[in-house]
């Protein structure tokens, strides 16, 4: 294994072979700390073999692909759909923020639980995508805004646990060494799925073929491929994490009894080894607090700067056709383009994510204003004005997008090998709670504005000037300031156990009080005013 050394292979403790693991070569970018030793259990299974790793990632990046595509496709329809079904700006941002938003993170954390506790999660994918699939084609059958926000709320429940699953499956299914190239390969499919979105939506309205076929139809797709996810993929083992688990001081987590009593017992020690190690991790909220700012600019960008632009440039038919190849083709290039970096990193490849996402989304900043305002820049020539739009808008991708795939790989060496997907999902909940308030505060914002007027589109652009770069900002300062403390978690130097103090256990509960208050608050005041304006 990279970086590591196995020696003094002392028992056997039922499928999993006891390892007591030597970190020679610290990923926190000083060659020189001395080593230190971990025990954990890797199970006793063979190596999977090239060809079937490269088809699995293959399998994964198509369902997180389709995904991705309903995502985005209906931000591409946004007035048709807001026309087809009568909805007004408020029903949109719901469609688009917590009500979706809220299932997802409120479902992935369990179902996440289960998947590790019963080492299923090829199972648990493939239950998943059946369903929100099934979901993605009753939302196409839909005919009012009740009944795609329930379909949408069902998708959210199946595509909760898609991301966390993905990346947990394909960090054990290659070597650490290609681990930050293959998580980047598998979030080429976020890219693809705008990309080809908008490239549907071009087609659709050139022929004047209804939004909902195109749901109706990767409904469809969703199902076949659910079926082969379960067919093609097997589970993998578990590889070590770059940190000693809080886990492996307690062979008992890692093999429940044969009672019902003691399976009970043991995944209760399972969960709270697993909260206590997020808790005692000096980086790990900060991490998920900052990749939160993040994607809020980015949930931003992709539900409203299609919209606009569509508003702003409405004599250029080709325009969403040519946003959908720009965020293809630049999105994946640099999404790979970023796990390439890290991984040539070498031992500063555990850093070089933060460094590539703060940076990055800051110089990317600038240009997304410069999208924004383009058509002004330009004196008011659209012509001028999509030639500016094009070039800063690849130049805004290629420094924002080099982050996911890295920025993903990073946190699966760092969480305990054992319970990674549950942890994996505590942190994607932590963030969709975050980025789905975007959609959901600008619709609340935009309520009193007709969709067609002129005093829409100004407000819309003053929302993507300000949010996108204030969200990048944020972010950027965030990761800056994690890189000590990465660099002191994979040290091993974490809050002890028993040593957590009040004042973080305080900061921990309150903050997730305040967070909950504000996100039912949020709910609750969108539900309301879409049922009055309705």
């Amino acid at each position: 294994m990279d970086a590591y050394e196995e020696k003094n292979v002392s028992h056997e403790h039922g499928d999993f072979k006891k390892l007591a693991v030597t970190n020679v070569d610290s990923l926190s970018g000083d060659a020189n700390d001395p080593p230190t030793q971990q025990t954990y259990y890797k199970p006793k299974r063979p190596v999977l073999t090239v060809i079937y790793v490269s088809f699995s990632i293959f399998i994964l990046f198509l369902n997180y692909f389709l995904a991705q595509y309903d995502k985005f496709v209906l931000s591409y329809f946004q007035n048709d759909v807001v026309n087809s079904l009568n909805l007004t700006s408020t029903d949109y941002g719901v469609l688009s923020g917590y009500a979706t938003g809220i299932a997802y993170a409120l479902l992935a954390i369990p179902v996440a639980f289960v998947a590790d506790y019963a080492d299923a999660r090829v199972w648990v994918l493939s239950v998943a995508a059946l369903w929100w699939s099934l979901c993605v084609l009753f939302q196409g059958l839909s005919h009012n805004f009740w009944q795609i926000l329930l379909a949408r709320i069902g998708m959210g429940i199946g595509q909760a646990p898609v991301e966390a699953l993905s990346i947990s499956i394909i960090s054990d299914l290659v070597e650490p060494r290609w681990l930050f190239l293959s998580e980047s390969l598998f979030y080429v499919g976020v890219y693809l799925g705008e990309a080809v979105s908008g490239q549907i939506a071009t087609a659709f309205d050139a022929t004047g073929t209804p939004w909902n076929k195109a749901m109706i139809a990767i409904g469809i797709a969703g199902i076949v491929l659910a079926v082969l996810t379960r067919i093609v993929l097997r589970e993998p083992i578990r590889r070590v994490s770059v940190m000693a688990p809080v886990q492996s001081s307690d062979p008992s987590i890692f093999v429940a009894g044969s009672q019902p009593n003691r399976k009970v017992a043991h995944a209760k020690r399972q969960f709270l080894a697993s909260v206590s190690q997020v808790i005692r991790m000096r980086s790990f909220w900060l991490l998920a607090l900052s990749s939160g700012a993040r994607q809020f600019s980015g949930n931003v960008f992709g539900w409203y700067m299609p919209g606009y632009l569509t508003s702003l440039y409405p004599s250029e038919p080709e325009l969403l056709s040519n946003y959908g190849i720009i965020v293809g083709a630049v999105g994946s290039v640099a999404v790979v383009l970023g796990g390439l970096i890290c991984t040539s990193a070498g031992k500063y490849r555990a850093l070089m994510p933060l460094y590539i996402t703060a940076i990055g989304g800051m110089i990317s900043a600038a240009f997304v204003v410069v999208m924004v305002f383009s058509l002004d820049l330009a004196g008011g020539n659209q012509d001028r004005g999509v030639q500016i739009l094009y070039g800063v808008m690849s130049a805004a991708y290629i420094t924002a997008e080099l982050w996911l795939g890295a920025y993903a790989s990073l946190l699966a060496m760092l969480l305990p090998a054992r319970t990674k997907t549950f942890c994996l999902a505590i942190y994607t909940s932590t963030i969709i709670l975050i980025y789905s308030s975007a959609p959901q505060i600008i619709g609340l914002a935009l309520q009193n504005y007709d969709v067609n007027s002129e005093a829409y589109i100004e407000k819309t652009r003053d929302i993507l000037a300000i949010l996108i770069p204030v969200g990048y900002g944020v972010a950027g300062v965030g990761l800056l300031c994690c890189v000590s403390k990465v660099k002191a978690d994979i040290a091993g130097n974490m809050v002890e156990v028993g040593h957590v103090t009040r004042l973080r256990k305080g900061t921990f509960i309150g903050f997730w009080l305040v967070f909950g208050a504000l996100t039912i608050a949020l709910f609750v005041t969108s539900l309301v005013i879409a049922s009055l304006v309705g």
